[in-house]
């Protein structure tokens, strides 16, 4: 009877036994599915991740594939840890999204960059290691993406570091990232074959890659690319690879609820971590371009495209003064300033090659915070001097050349970063096919009323400014004169000395009829070797005065030119009202009063009195 209840004592333990080891085997198996849950979590946040670096590169899917593999299988081979091949596994597929950060037009830029979109571009290993530190891996994602631009000899970015010091998982992706985009196409360049790619990559060893990675990549790579490519097969034939929805059209909703706004304004007061600010900076400043940009192709006013291009680049670079200087022969003329010092930088006319924009314009290449005071206009000049302490200049060039200098000045020392060059660059061949543009329109306006030889109005632009004046004369009762002048001798100055002398010589007659004129006055040139004055309130008896300095002026030009005492000037003159009450009355009466005093050249010279004397004589009398 002692023996039954041993047994049962027996049997119960046991049974007791087996239940707690079927309850342990359940935990276990709970907390393997979670472990699991987990994996597939981390897993399905990597993809995700990656899905945001598609958006902003369609060219990354096909690369990122074939990254994982090359580093999957050289990780193997160098005896990598579970935990490490992890590590690595996500850092392939992430090392790259730090490109949130950099403005859409680097990265799908169809050419070499330039110095300062380098500056740029280099911030994304930073940017996506600090991104992936919010993540909180169960493995070291961040160190190896932060570190996957760096070279064994210590030469990479951002840190410098060098050999082993490098995370061993930054190194296979160093090799590998660089072997994979020298076999893709690239925006500037098509793909290499993989055998000349590997040729590159060999010859960097020890110095750009770990050669142990190099190594494995050697004797391998073939094996570990058709494995790339047996993998991309299976996805293929498996589920679809997930598409963002990026190229349609929501049609739904027709406005915020609290309306919309000009700007948005900020909200909330925690302070943003540094990588949302660099993401939100880069897609304002490819709004900022596209506005810009938009904005300079509107309109062919020069000087309504450079004040738009003012306002809009102070949101974008921060100066206390804008000028752009045009070129014109060989001298830059300031065509726009705005700012700090507007006068002092609207007299500067600036030799191509001397001071700081001439330096610019004729070698072509930009400055940064140069000495705004080594300009040629005031240099050395103690009467005009600037407050601007730093300079910010590129050169304009479109297509016939360079066209001027966009200059930004500012009145802190050092005040232009890189940065703000490379926004400058990014928009300067737009300012200056613009500007060219607008130069083309302005000419073709001012061919259609300006006279192309002497620069005065053009018989179109006189009847204008005419009719215009005798308006405003009818309102204010004021009077009007009109003088109608042709040059005596100019055919014998032709016929002896030849028409590109006849050509200086209406140049001089035009440049000394405007000189001695009022700035209220206006002198035309009606074709051929006749001008006209509009005098606006000159009294008859200033008449005769004026009218001899005018003939003054005909006589000193044939002096300049030929040498001798060539030229006269017959003048005939019009009053409004008395000698009509439109344009081409006036013109009429004078013209024919001109002719008269032609006329009597021989009489005058037989009395030794000026044609117009005598015309005056009679005309008043």
């Amino acid at each position: 009877m002692l023996v039954v209840p041993i047994i049962y004592v027996t049997y119960r333990s046991y049974d007791l036994y087996l239940a707690r080891l079927d309850a342990e085997k359940h935990q276990v198996e709970i907390q393997r599915k979670h472990a699991e849950e987990m994996a597939s979590l981390h897993l399905r946040t990597i993809e995700a991740l990656a899905l945001a670096i598609e958006a902003k590169d369609d060219s990354t899917h096909d690369h990122l594939q074939r990254v994982q593999v090359y580093a999957r299988e050289v990780g193997r081979e160098l005896g990598l840890s579970e935990n490490e091949l992890e590590a690595l596994h996500a850092a392939s597929v992430l090392h790259d999204i730090g490109k949130l950060a950099v403005p859409e037009h680097i990265i799908s830029k169809p050419g070499r960059l330039t110095p300062e979109e380098f500056e740029k571009m280099k911030i994304h290993p930073v940017v996506g290691a600090e991104i992936l530190e919010q993540v909180q891996f169960p493995y070291p994602v961040a160190p190896i993406v932060r570190a996957h631009h760096e070279k064994w000899d210590g030469t990479g970015y951002p840190d410098g570091i060098a050999g082993e010091n490098i995370p061993v998982g930054a190194r296979i992706l160093a090799a590998v990232d660089c072997l994979d985009a020298l076999a893709s196409d690239r925006q500037y360049r098509k793909a290499l074959p993989l055998e000349e790619a590997l040729g590159v990559v060999k010859s960097e060893s020890g110095k750009a890659f770990d050669p142990a990675v190099v190594e494995v990549l050697e004797r391998r790579c073939k094996e570990f690319e058709r494995i790339a490519l047996a993998e991309q097969s299976m996805k293929a034939r498996g589920r679809r690879r997930a598409k963002l929805s990026k190229h349609f059209r929501v049609r739904r909703g027709e406005a915020p609820a609290a309306g919309f706004e000009a700007a948005a304004g900020r909200g909330g007061k925690a302070e943003a971590v540094d990588f949302l600010s660099s993401i939100a900076a880069a897609r304002q400043e490819v709004q900022a371009l596209f506005e810009l940009s938009q904005d300079l192709g509107n309109s062919l006013s020069l000087d309504e495209t450079l004040s738009v291009l003012a306002v809009r680049l102070k949101r974008m670079v921060p100066y206390d003064s804008m000028a752009i200087y045009v070129r014109r022969g060989e001298r830059l003329v300031p065509e726009f300033v705005t700012g700090d010092n507007f006068r002092l930088f609207s007299s500067l006319e600036i030799p191509l090659g001397q001071g700081l924009s001439g330096w610019v314009a004729e070698n072509r290449k930009p400055i940064v915070n140069g000495n705004p005071s080594v300009e040629p206009g005031y240099l050395n000049d103690p009467s005009r001097f600037t407050t601007m302490r730093s300079a910010l200049a590129v050169p304009l060039e479109a297509v016939n050349g360079v066209v001027g200098v966009l200059a930004l000045y500012h009145g802190g020392k050092d005040a232009f970063t890189r940065d703000n060059l490379r926004i400058l660059l990014a928009i300067s061949s737009k300012v200056a096919i613009s500007i060219e543009n607008a130069l083309k329109f302005r000419q073709a306006e001012r061919s259609a009323t300006t006279d192309y030889l002497t620069g005065l109005p053009n018989a179109r632009s006189l009847f204008l400014h005419l009719d215009s004046e005798l308006a405003r004369c009818r309102r204010t009762k004021q009077p009007l004169t009109v003088l109608v002048c042709d040059l005596d001798g100019f055919k014998q100055v032709n016929d002896r000395f030849g028409h590109l002398e006849g050509n200086r010589v209406l140049q001089v007659v035009a440049a000394g009829l405007k000189e001695i004129c009022r700035e209220y006055d206006y002198v035309a040139r009606m074709g051929g070797d006749e001008f006209v004055l509009v005098l606006p309130g000159l009294r008859r008896e200033d008449l005769e005065a004026k009218a001899s300095r005018l003939v003054e002026v005909a006589v000193a030009a044939g002096r300049e030119v030929c040498g001798e005492d060539l030229l006269s000037l017959s003048l005939g003159h019009a009053h409004f009202p008395p000698d009509g009450l439109d344009a081409e009355q006036l013109l009429a009466e004078a013209d024919r009063r001109m002719y008269k005093a032609k006329h009597r050249n021989k009489t005058a010279r037989a009395a030794k009195l000026p044609a117009w004397a005598l015309e005056w004589q009679a005309t008043v009398q």
